[in-house]
């Protein structure tokens, strides 16, 4: 009951004519820079953040987290009408979005995006308000082996739900693995396979790979197909978002499971990106039409971004509660407040609750402005599509460009961004999946650094993986998950083998084996 009082207290504080106005600035920045290749809510929080310096420490705190509510929403409009992933989370949402709109359906997709967005935000809000001393103890009892077997799920889940070969999934894992090893070892301090240059000092950038992998790659494919335009044009009206409100209604299951998956991968914490990814397989693996996957499923768009949203928000929670940032924009968020002189952790329920209840308050806020805010403007962003490609191609390419330099301010970066764009050419001509390398390439080196400080730890001894029912579960989880397709293929070779036996044998036997 307490907490209630101090919630209302914190929509006070939140409705405060100023704070509003800094809601809906940094909703509509947020989306902008969720629409731009390569900026990124992190980036975006960061640059604004010196802004506000001179601003109350809740009214600053409140603006910054909207930027990322809006980034957060503004990634899906460009990864649904262009197939460019605005935000490195939104990848998964490529994979249906995309042909949803090519398919004619891009109002109905867009706003399948944005409600399981807000769904999947409001339930993590809703979990940090109530939840918050026992979900932050739970993730204090994470050490290296929990972060390492929540990682391997991740991977092996990935393998083991893809749609695609698997054997074609491992190969491109691999690689991306290879390309996370790049740069000093944070372990041992060694370098690797920098060939004596200082450029790959820091290996290579997450998002600078998902910009030419997917932005510039994209491009290549479509002047090679014919100079026409792929993205797609998009008018949302009140009577496609009820219609669509109806439709998601049906898969109550996969907003449940996907705000649960992201919900957990926020708090331990694994990352909105890893988040959609393990969702998106998850739906597929669990739908009664898992061949519709990849054509424009509705599920497909559903399960990523409730998951993203999730994570992206209850990442959030360590933060406030133990100062352990739970994603990079709660990293730049946690260096604001220590910098505002704010100190996260328990004691800053009890001594700052305006401004603890506050931003919660401002949680609930932000996501449902951010809802309004992109379900009137998407034809503005979607006006672009009245360019003619010869202008909107080179246009792509140099915001592509602009992001990958934003990033460190490096021409390297760019550099390697038009490499990544003709790897990500020849993978799709190729056809094999790019999601596992990115996957791979932005958590490999987290997950190699948990997995030496867990060895490191129990002395080379695997059975630390084994050590707790929480671990061991994950563990066991994950190595089912991993072996499955081999035993889809062991009962595929034991049917037809039944079918050749069948097959030899006459009627009469077929009958009389029938009856035993």
């Amino acid at each position: 009951m307490e907490d209630f009082g101090n919630l209302m207290q914190g929509f006070g504080v939140a409705m405060s004519l100023p704070n509003l106005g800094y809601m809906l600035i940094g909703i509509t920045l947020g989306v902008l820079i969720g629409v731009l290749p390569g900026l990124g809510g992190a980036n975006g929080v960061a640059i604004l953040l010196p802004l506000t310096f001179t601003m109350a420490p809740t009214s600053a705190i409140i603006m910054l987290s909207c930027i990322y509510w809006g980034a957060l929403f503004g990634g899906a409009i460009t990864s649904i009408l262009f197939n460019i992933p605005g935000e490195p989370w939104s990848v998964a949402t490529t994979f249906d979005g995309y042909p949803m709109a090519r398919d004619g359906r891009a109002a109905q997709a867009l706003a399948t995006a944005f409600t399981s967005s807000f769904v999947g935000a409001l339930f993590a809000v809703i979990l940090i308000t109530f939840l918050a001393p026992l979900l932050a103890r739970f993730a204090l009892n994470f050490g290296p082996a929990q972060m390492f077997a929540v990682q391997f799920l991740t991977f092996c889940s990935f393998v083991g739900m893809s749609r695609e070969p698997p054997l074609r999934t491992l190969a491109a894992m691999l690689l991306g693995f290879a390309l996370a090893t790049v740069g000093m070892d944070t372990v041992s301090g060694q370098l690797r396979m920098t060939y004596g240059t200082t450029v790959l000092l820091k290996g290579f950038d997450f998002l600078i790979a998902v910009i030419g992998l997917f932005g510039i790659g994209e491009i290549l494919l479509t002047m090679e197909e014919g100079l026409a335009f792929k993205g797609q044009s998009a008018h949302i009206n009140p009577r496609v978002v009820w219609q669509t409100w109806g439709q998601l209604l049906k898969h109550w299951r996969v907003f449940l499971r996907s705000t649960l998956i992201g919900c957990w991968m926020g708090i331990t914490p694994g990352g909105a990106t890893p988040a959609s990814f393990m969702s998106y397989g998850m739906a597929r693996r669990f739908s009664k039409h898992p061949e519709k996957f990849g054509k424009g499923a509705i599920e497909g768009v559903i399960a990523p971004e409730t998951a993203a949203h999730a994570a992206g928000t209850a990442a959030l929670l360590p933060m406030l509660t133990l100062g352990i940032p739970g994603s990079p924009t709660a990293a730049v968020l946690l260096g604001g407040l220590l910098i505002w002189g704010l100190q996260p952790g328990p004691m800053l329920f009890v001594e700052q609750k305006e401004f603890v209840w506050g931003l919660i308050a401002s949680m609930y806020l932000g996501n449902l402005v951010g809802l309004l805010v992109v379900l009137t403007t998407v034809p503005f962003w979607a006006a672009i599509l009245r360019i003619p490609f010869s202008l909107v191609a080179p246009l792509i390419i140099v915001l592509c460009a602009v992001g990958a330099y934003t990033v460190h301010s490096s021409m390297f970066d760019v550099g390697m961004m038009l490499v990544f764009g003709v790897m990500g050419y020849l993978f799709k001509k190729l056809r094999y999946p790019l999601a596992p390398l990115v996957l791979a390439l932005v958590l490999g080196d987290m997950a190699e650094t948990n997995f030496r400080q867990s060895m490191l730890s129990s002395q080379g001894s695997l059975a630390i993986f084994w050590s707790g029912p929480l671990v061991a579960t994950l563990m066991s989880l994950a190595l089912l998950l991993l072996c499955w397709p081999l035993l889809g293929l062991l009962r595929e070779r034991l049917r037809r083998r039944e079918i050749e036996a069948d097959s030899k044998l006459g009627p009469a036997s077929r009958l009389e084996r029938e009856k035993q």
